[in-house]
């Protein structure tokens, strides 16, 4: 495993973070807890120290079966959940946001779900209009004081609004964000590129990108002109053929032809592409299997050259402007 400082701060994480979403599993009613659990278990013993969750995950489900998971692993792993998003179907007034109120009652609803005394990141997890950033950020480096939080960051923010509070930490002499999480990747180059990570390189955050293989998209089972296979996170989405187009289908076709130069699969070249950008901490992948995450360890331990990754820049060039996830 290779690990590399989180950002400015001294911590070392792992290149590759686990997602523990789990899409194929926990969403549904009769979810394989103890299959998740091997997943887990399976990425620690390979070096995985950089775990990440959210209590929007399955409405804290998430949080819960990784707390299982890591009991007596606890010490070893830097933790990563979230704070924001709506917690329950029908959110009441105060179920969603990030006010004071909110903030601090829910890091103590994550903290029991994950069996444990402290959070190592805490993000916002998205950006809430309706609260002042001051209010915010003073709730969360409250958490940060009583030591109940360690870092702090956001998820999903603009460059604008990552600068703003940056700039408000400092003025009101605050613990500022540590880290950023955002969707990254060869099909959605534009949301971060042209002025995040510019940001993120000035004030030396750390960058967690999630969706490197666009919802598996980039893993070489999807074609363009054709449906989706069955069993997919894509197989009953409307938008498929808005994503999977004629150009997305050029990269994973050149993803193919350098993974076959190296003996790697294309969805392994389109995570090392990614790993390749000296501004990038880790990518987040959720793997629903052993199988799954084996094939994501393989990313690892090997570089394109500078004509292969000229010839992906050549051809993801801002291949769209929607959002995949």
């Amino acid at each position: 495993m290779e690990y590399i400082n989180l950002g400015k701060a001294g911590v070392k994480v792992s290149r590759i973070c686990l997602g523990t979403a789990f899409r194929a599993n926990l969403f549904k009613s009769n979810f394989d807890e103890a299959a998740c659990i091997r997943v887990i278990e399976r990425a620690i013993d390979q070096g995985i120290n950089f775990i990440d969750t959210a209590n929007f995950y399955s409405y804290g489900r998430s949080e819960e079966v990784l707390g299982k998971a890591l009991r007596g692993k606890r010490d070893d792993i830097i933790l990563v959940t979230k704070v924001r998003s709506p917690v329950r179907d029908n959110p009441g007034p105060n179920d969603i946001g990030l006010s004071r109120f909110h903030i601090l009652r829910e890091v103590e609803r994550s903290l029991k779900r994950l069996q444990t005394d402290h959070i190592d990141v805490y993000l916002a997890h998205h950006f809430d209009d309706s609260t002042h950033i001051d209010e915010t950020l003073r709730a969360l480096d409250d958490l940060v004081r009583s030591g109940k939080v360690r870092y702090i960051g956001c998820c999903n923010f603009s460059a604008w609004r990552v600068c703003e509070a940056l700039w408000q930490s400092d003025v009101l002499n605050l613990n500022a964000f540590a880290c950023v999480q955002n969707q990254y990747s060869l099909l959605s180059r534009e949301e971060i590129e042209p002025d995040l990570l510019p940001v993120c390189r000035k004030y030396g955050l750390g960058v967690m990108v999630y969706s490197p293989l666009a919802i598996g998209l980039l893993s070489g089972k999807f074609s363009h002109g054709q449906p989706p296979p069955a069993n997919t996170a894509w197989a009953d989405n409307a938008h498929y053929h808005q994503f999977m187009t004629a150009q997305a289908q050029a990269i994973v076709d050149a993803l193919t032809e350098i993974g076959a130069a190296h003996g790697k699969t294309p969805g392994q070249v389109a995570l090392a592409w990614v790993l390749d950008h000296p501004e990038i901490t880790s990518i987040i992948t959720g793997p629903d299997t052993i199988e799954q995450l084996d094939e994501t360890l393989g990313a690892l331990g090997w570089t394109m050259n500078r004509v292969e990754r000229s010839q992906l820049d050549a051809l993801s060039q801002f291949t769209t402007s929607a959002r995949i996830s």
